[in-house]
């Protein structure tokens, strides 16, 4: 054998990556089947990319002016002719207009962009629905999931991914190749059959967000029933006051602080849970309830929605003082006292109690943005997993302790004020302590040193019952082989 036979590859199959031809690369041409925006936008940006473009149209003559000058627009069958690489980019009910133009389509790469109206709408995604049309073409799925605008405007916003599958290997490269030069980033989703499954993302709304929005709401809706029953409901019934006009503002004011409170506690609550399961099995090596699993992976959302309602918080309190009744309330209170001829009102335990409410506060509401602010995507990517951590946890868990005495010093002794008891019910602050409280002190448990070690030790693969090898010297002199429990 030569030594050119030799440098060949044993198998003739051709690849992306041992034939430049079948690289895709700037100047190449690329076929678009369409004109409607999505057409359009792919069109601008494969030209931009220096691609050469030919979109067919069924009148090419009426669509030429909104695509750009240097791309050539013809008729489908003219535009298949010319290139190798298709963008179908046109209604799947369309598909079998295409059908007409299967002679002249075999061989190709038909890229299919379409999505559906609604999730799993057909038994078959339309990627796999179009290579049952043109079974003697390679069918790649793919920029289905990012928008006709993202396409013009380009991957300059940030990370532009784009899902791909294909049951042809070099067609997948070929279009990955394609994306590159475009400046996106392929993601190989694997075989045809996921084109379903890429089909139903740009269909989901905000499905990470579902369980955490619910539970936000929920405790918005509990906290305000209550906050009603006491602040309005309570007077109106009992002294036959009406003091309705607080539910805009002042009764939504003290119902967000108590779900924003609540909220960041539960970031912190599963992790505890997680840590006594750890403790209990003795071994990180077990799944944990598929509850707390989900608990777990929503931290993040429920961490942005307890800062939403602590943003809020602090534009509702600052409002406050421009209401009209508030103004009435300080005449009414400066007249009072007037007639009362008390022209000293300085409470000197109230002035501070203030002061210290509102530091706290403004403490706590900086740490929330900093978590926020960390938990975007361009920022964390920037941050090693030590500094992440150290924001993300011990930061927020600060965040959580200062809050705690935010609440606090709002309550004062207000607990041990029978007359704050409104229908026997306590004050709202006083249920909203429950759970971070819960949560710090078993932060504090978890930093003694016998705990903390344990947790430790099973976090670095330690496990409880776990038995392991070890070697005795036997009365000759020699080692002999045992086994013990490592718990031991």
């Amino acid at each position: 054998m030569s030594g050119g036979d030799m440098a060949k590859p044993l198998l003739g199959r051709r690849t992306v990556d041992n034939d430049p031809n079948l690289v895709p690369t700037a100047g190449h041409t690329i076929g678009v089947l369409g004109s409607g925006d999505f057409a359009r936008s792919l069109a601008n940006r494969l030209t931009f990319s220096g691609f050469k473009v030919v979109v067919g149209s069924r009148n090419p003559k009426r669509k030429a002016s909104l695509f750009p000058l240097a791309a050539e627009v013809t008729f489908q069958a003219d535009a298949v002719k010319k290139t190798d690489i298709i963008f179908v980019a046109v209604f799947r009910e369309h598909y079998s207009m295409l059908c007409e133009l299967s002679d002249v389509l075999t061989g190709k790469i038909l890229v299919d962009v379409s999505n559906n109206t609604e999730m799993n709408l057909h038994k078959e995604s339309n990627a796999e629905y179009l290579a049952s049309l043109f079974p003697t073409c390679t069918v790649v799925k793919g920029f289905n999931v990012i928008s006709a605008w993202t396409l013009q405007s380009g991957p300059r916003d940030g990370n532009k991914q784009v899902l791909i599958c294909s049951d042809n290997q070099e067609a997948k490269r070929t279009v990955a190749e394609i994306i590159r030069v475009m400046g996106f980033s392929p993601v190989d989703m694997g075989s045809l059959s996921s084109a379903c499954e890429i089909e139903n993302i740009p269909l989901r709304l905000l499905p990470a967000w579902k369980i955490p929005v619910f539970l936000a709401l929920g405790l918005f809706l509990c906290f305000f029933t209550y906050n009603l029953v006491r602040q309005v409901i309570h007077p109106y019934i009992r002294e036959q006051k009406n003091k309705f006009y607080k539910i805009p503002i002042e009764v939504v004011n003290t119902t967000l602080p108590c779900v924003a409170y609540v909220m960041l506690s539960l970031v912190y609550l599963p992790g505890v849970l997680a840590a006594l399961l750890q403790l209990y099995r003795g071994t990180k090596y077990r799944r944990f309830p598929d509850w707390l699993d989900q608990w777990l992976q929503h931290r993040k959302q429920i961490g942005l929605l307890s800062f939403f309602c602590a943003a809020l918080h602090a534009v509702y309190s600052l409002a406050l003082p421009m209401r009209r009744s508030h103004r009435y309330q300080l005449i009414e209170t400066a007249v009072k006292q007037a007639m009362e001829k008390k022209p000293d009102v300085w409470i000197e335990e109230e002035v501070w109690r203030m002061e210290m409410y509102i530091s706290f506060g403004i403490i706590a509401l900086g740490l929330l943005s900093l978590l926020a602010i960390t938990s975007l995507p361009s920022i964390a990517n920037s941050l090693n997993w030590r500094e992440f951590s150290f924001v993300q946890s011990t930061l927020g868990f600060i965040a959580l302790v200062i809050s705690t005495l935010h609440t606090l010093t709002y309550g004062w002794t207000r607990a041990f004020d029978e007359n704050q008891y409104k229908f026997y019910l306590p004050p709202t602050y006083t249920l909203t302590l429950l759970v971070p409280c819960t949560v710090i002190l078993a932060k504090v448990f978890f930093l003694l040193p016998c705990v903390r070690q344990r947790l430790l030790r099973i976090r670095r693969g330690w496990e409880k019952g776990r038995y392991v090898k070890f070697t005795l010297p036997s009365a000759t002199g020699e080692f002999s082989s045992g086994e013990t429990s490592s718990n031991v």
